[in-house]
């Protein structure tokens, strides 16, 4: 929503992975939000069922048996096209006049499926700004975030690419909290779709509490977004990072080397602090933007 309302960035594609649930499941909800936010006209496609490797762990405990939990949608009027993400983004890629920014949010299966099978698209890609991994601890197990936990070899080959990326992860997306102050701000729009993301982050806050104990939750995702709209709400720092696929209690981690003590090169930023004010505004206005062109679109009767 974010990608799609604010007027910085133009939204090209959509494209889905299997990650806190299952593929049919995460297809399902970006049709339901593309519905429920008015988002026509992009292209949206469902990539990668499984890890490169490892079987597929879902997290229902955060997210709910949808992977959307929280508000009732109906049937979806958007439809995903025929062919595979990595397609997809490959036809994106090299059809675009200017190289593209890619924003994963979510395993890299899809991104590092594109780039080991057609390298010849690393000079269409501007960056990889992807919302996963931490300079600190993890959410799925002590060392390891979510994402990079369920492929970590996916973004082992994201790192080493050479593609220039920024890391925004677990440390800066906890600054991004939404308070009651800030879920008053997307009731005070008084849209569907306002109180829709109330209803989202409403089922998500219960989630952080009895899992973590935050009194507020951090929506992780819309930062690296947003890093892309406003490259300064989002401060990052240059460090080598590397995933490490090996630990027996370790494997999924991001080791993160602003200092050079690994003696490897810098190959990529890493988000360190959040201008929280700035973000939230932008996503409010963002999903203002929407709601008012969805709620022009019902008077007019069109889409």
């Amino acid at each position: 929503m974010l990608a799609a309302g604010d007027p910085a960035v133009e939204l090209l594609a959509i494209t889905t992975v299997a990650g806190n649930q299952t593929l049919e499941k995460t297809t399902l909800n970006a049709r339901r939000i593309c519905a429920a936010a008015g988002i026509a006209g992009v292209p949206l496609a469902a990539g990668c069922a499984r890890p490169l490797v490892e079987p597929l762990v879902v997290a229902d405990d955060v997210h709910g048996k949808t992977g959307l939990d929280g508000p009732r949608f109906g049937e979806p009027a958007v439809e995903a096209v025929p062919e595979h993400a990595v397609e997809l983004l490959r036809r994106v890629l090299t059809g675009h006049p200017e190289p593209v920014t890619l924003v994963p949010t979510a395993p890299l299966t899809n991104v590092a499926l594109l780039l080991t099978r057609y390298p010849e698209v690393v000079p269409h890609i501007r960056e990889i700004v992807l919302m996963g991994g931490s300079t600190e601890r993890g959410n799925r197990t002590p060392a390891a975030e979510f994402n990079v936990h369920v492929d970590p070899e996916a973004a082992d080959i994201v790192f080493r690419s050479g593609v220039p990326v920024t890391m925004c992860g677990l440390n800066v997306t906890h600054q991004a909290l939404a308070t009651p102050e800030v879920l008053a701000r997307f009731e005070a729009l008084d849209t569907e779709l306002g109180s829709l993301c109330v209803e989202l982050m409403s089922f998500y806050a219960s989630s952080y509490r009895r899992l973590w104990g935050f009194a507020s939750p951090p929506v992780h995702d819309p930062v690296a977004v947003a890093r892309v709209i406003d490259p300064a709400i989002v401060r990052c720092a240059e460090a080598s990072v590397a995933v490490e696929l090996r630990g027996r209690y370790t494997r999924g981690a991001t080791v993160v080397d602003p200092y050079g003590y690994l003696d490897r090169p810098v190959n990529a930023l890493v988000a360190m602090e959040l201008d929280a004010e700035r973000f939230w505004d932008r996503m409010v206005a963002a999903v203002g933007a929407l709601g008012r062109r969805g709620a022009e679109g019902a008077r007019t009767g069109t889409a």
